[in-house]
């Protein structure tokens, strides 16, 4: 079946529905479509059978939904509407919400029904974009699918969305503004927590900080301490400890409001200035109640376990350093396994957004790229410990290259890797010409850098990027990643496995340096960064604005909008 994906961007779920309908056997592009006469040249030049719009914004033109069928995937329960339903979901503590398949009309998400999933929520406030990546994505996707069916079963008809029937509980909701997201830092901790995470992602709440007018994000519960509520009492990795009505929050990413630079960065970057006196949190790790940490590391028996989670997967030069050190440590245990557990996303590479605020942009992107690669090299030569890769969360570009130094990649079915660079403007570095062919041959790494497309997990598992793929949700992935890290640490023959790991890096460095691979890396990277040549700067500020870059695509991303896949 021919389908056409009409998005507002290829975002995250649109990358997952796409991978899947291709994986379904389906001709399947995607067009970003930003107004009618966009959306109408998409469809005259595809003449698609059935139209699925996983994230659009825009109104849908009557002549479109009129000649084929047209169905939008709303991210709410079977009644509901509006713009902001995730928002409102998490701001009223909803137990349960949905995502809803509906046919388009000349009405905003009052179509005839096509098909419903629900789900349950936690008590714990979600991030929205947790909620959106995680269980909208999965029920969107399933719907996606079932849509592709029912287009070709002619007996099919979608039902009247209609008020009056059991279990239609949604409702026509406004758009949620900044009056509707307001709260004081006096009020309780749970409830400035839900609202700060009802935003997160986008547009953040407004308010105000050591007399900065700001937006915030990414927040975390944190030990209560003394002092007015709205003050700041601690500082640690980025994160400042901001004291509630009735305990205390760490928020760990603001935005500027009003003049300056607005953009998503660190909060301590954000308020730099106005820090003077805030301690830096020294409590050691697994202190009870510290609630922020970005890096961590557990022990289990003979398995070692480093986390890092950090906002948006992006990773700055600090943390690089950081988790670099962490690294070191895990690799010098007398641990037999060493499990790289990611976050919400396991890495995106390095930080675009800390980039582009300096006023050294260029500079800093040099250093960020030295400093993770810096920890993939850490990986790579971690030689008397197995290491695994835990993917649970989406990867791209060096954030996918990071993981493929490890022995084993586990992804987490559903995951969506974009092992490539240059729709940013760069060649890449992180030991990606070591690891990439490594896996998956000189061909396939040549075509996977060079297309510019995402892979699912079960494409990566067939050619090799990834070892496994493993089913369930994030916990439930940890737990079975666990077990299977444990069987690796107690099965026979794990020294002679061992030893064997050793003998290949030996061999590889006799026949090629690994820093040889950095060097030849840098060097084509330090023209990308500096000279400019493929628009990383226009690239970059486009992405961290959220605005579409000035330059036009590379050839090579307008020819790679459709493709079949065969596993």
């Amino acid at each position: 079946m021919r389908i056409l994906l009409l998005c507002s961007s290829f975002n995250g779920l649109t990358q997952r529905v796409w991978t899947e309908l291709l994986a379904d056997g389906h001709e399947v592009v995607h067009r970003t479509a930003d107004s009618e006469d966009a959306m109408r040249a998409a469809v005259a030049a595809f003449d698609p059978d059935v139209i699925i719009c996983p994230f659009l914004k825009e109104r849908i033109p009557e002549d479109i939904w009129t000649s084929r069928p047209t169905v939008v995937l709303h991210p709410g329960p079977e009644g509901d509407r509006g713009p902001s339903s995730l928002d409102w979901a998490i701001t009223g503590a909803e137990p349960e919400w949905g995502v809803t398949a509906l046919g388009a009309i000349g009405e905003m998400d009052a179509g005839p029904i096509w098909g419903t999933r629900t789900f349950p929520l936690p008590a714990e406030p979600p991030r929205k974009s947790a909620l959106y990546s995680g269980p909208v994505t999965e029920a969107a996707t399933a719907l996606a699918r079932e849509v592709a069916l029912k287009v070709s079963d002619p007996a099919f008809v979608p039902r009247p969305l209609d008020y009056s029937r059991p279990g239609v509980r949604g409702r026509l909701r406004p758009t949620m503004r900044q009056a509707d997201r307001a709260f004081s830092w006096s009020d309780p901790t749970e409830h400035v927590l839900r609202r700060i995470r009802a935003a997160d992602g986008s547009p953040g709440v407004r308010t105000e900080l050591a007399g900065l007018p700001v937006s915030v994000f990414d927040a975390h519960r944190g030990p209560a301490t003394p002092g007015e509520p709205g003050t700041i009492a601690l500082r640690r990795h980025g994160a400042v400890l901001v004291r509630t009505g009735d305990g205390a929050l760490w928020i760990g990413h603001l935005r500027r409001v009003g003049d300056g630079p607005r953009i998503k960065l660190p909060a301590t970057t954000v308020l730099r200035d106005r820090l003077a006196g805030v301690p830096e949190s020294l409590e050691p790790l697994g202190t009870p109640g510290a609630g922020y940490r970005e890096i961590t590391y557990h022990r289990h028996g003979p398995v070692g376990v480093v986390g890092f989670d950090f906002y948006n997967g992006a990773m700055s030069t600090a943390q690089c350093h950081r988790l670099a050190a962490a690294l070191r440590a895990a690799a010098a245990q007398d641990t037999s396994v060493l499990v790289l557990r990611g976050g919400q996303f396991f890495s995106n590479g390095i930080h675009l957004n800390v980039i582009e605020a300096r006023p050294d942009a260029a500079a800093e992107a040099w250093r960020n790229i030295n400093a993770i690669n810096d920890v993939c090299r850490e990986i790579i030569t971690c030689t008397h410990q197995l290491v695994v890769a835990a993917i649970g969360g989406n990867a791209g570009a060096g954030g996918v290259m990071l993981g493929l130094g490890a022995d084993q990649v586990l992804v987490r079915a559903g995951v969506v890797l974009n092992p490539h660079y240059r729709t940013m403007g760069l060649t890449g570095s992180e030991y990606w010409t070591y690891t990439l062919p490594r896996r998956v041959g000189a061909a396939e790494a040549e075509r996977l850098t060079g297309e510019c497309l995402p892979v699912g997990a079960a494409e990566a598992a067939s050619i090799g990027l990834a070892d496994a793929v493993l089913p369930g949700a994030p916990d439930e992935f940890d737990a079975t990643v666990l077990e299977y890290a444990f069987r690796l640490a107690t099965a026979d023959g794990l020294a002679q496995r061992l030893a064997a790991k050793a003998a290949v890096r030996a061999a590889d460095e006799r026949h090629r340096p690994l820093e040889t691979y950095r060097i030849r890396e840098l060097a084509e990277m330090s023209r990308d960064i500096f000279d400019d040549r493929h628009g990383f700067a226009a690239a970059r500020s486009a992405f961290v604005t959220k605005q579409r870059p000035s330059t036009a695509p590379a050839p090579q991303q307008e020819a790679a909008l459709t493709r079949s896949v065969a596993f």
